[in-house]
């Protein structure tokens, strides 16, 4: 039987695929975390999920969104079907926004697109983080201490803006898989690189508090078009 928490993340997932939102970056990488006013009792519930989708449908939504992740790369923005994102990382993504908003954060930072990584959990990236012992209560718990805590009461918004560190961390990813000359898709291993090259983002400090390392990422990078060339289309 499925979990409340998986629950809640498919609930979420299936609310990412049937808003299509306009991404934004937020203007500033800090984070600001003071309470601000709720908001209204209908988005509040608008967040915690949306309406199911057949799954010929889904399939075809997922294939929307892939091509609607924010970067500003044309290659992917525009669906181009050589260079596209894969599931995962969409999945991913879906979850990073998730768990900025059970943070109560104003913004999707690194930190977000990492613990989205490991709720995600299928990915080539979330199994190596695992086996390094760096789970998501660990993450998140790493992130309170680098990012402080919310206001008890500020609901974050349904699609939490990225800061600009976790822009660059996709744009990294999409960046590496064009730089390696081949077609096929941009992975959640790209996006954990992406997070892990930015010294200063909140994703990099929690990594290396909990004993991720250049070597890891090494072996990281070496699997990254593996899992490319093997993903779902």
């Amino acid at each position: 039987m499925a979990t409340a928490a998986q629950a809640a993340a498919a609930a979420a997932f299936l609310s990412f695929l049937s808003s299509s939102p306009t991404y934004h970056t937020a203007s500033s990488s800090f984070v600001s975390l003071r309470a601000t006013p709720v908001l209204p009792v209908s988005r509040r519930a608008a967040a915690t999920g949306g309406p199911r989708l057949s799954s010929p449908l889904r399939g075809r939504r997922i294939g929307a969104v892939v091509a609607q992740l924010p970067t500003t790369h044309p290659e992917v923005a525009s669906g181009d079907k050589k260079i596209r994102w894969s599931s995962r990382a969409v999945r991913s993504f879906a979850m990073a926004e998730l768990e900025a908003r059970k943070m109560r954060y104003p913004t999707t930072g690194t930190e977000g697109l990492l613990m989205g990584i490991l709720v995600e959990g299928t990915s080539g990236a979330a199994k190596l983080l695992r086996a390094n012992g760096i789970t998501l209560l660990k993450v998140r718990e790493e992130a309170a201490n680098v990012l402080g805590k919310s206001e008890m009461f500020y609901f974050s918004p349904m699609h939490p803006p990225l800061t600009e560190a976790a822009q660059r961390a996709l744009d990294w990813a999409v960046n590496e898989k064009l730089k390696s000359g081949e077609d096929g898709e941009v992975t959640a291993n790209h996006l954990l690189l992406g997070i892990w090259s930015d010294k200063e983002s909140a994703g990099h400090k929690i990594l290396t508090s909990l004993g991720f390392d250049d070597e890891k990422a090494r072996l990281l990078a070496e699997t990254a078009n593996e899992e490319a060339a093997m993903s779902p289309r």
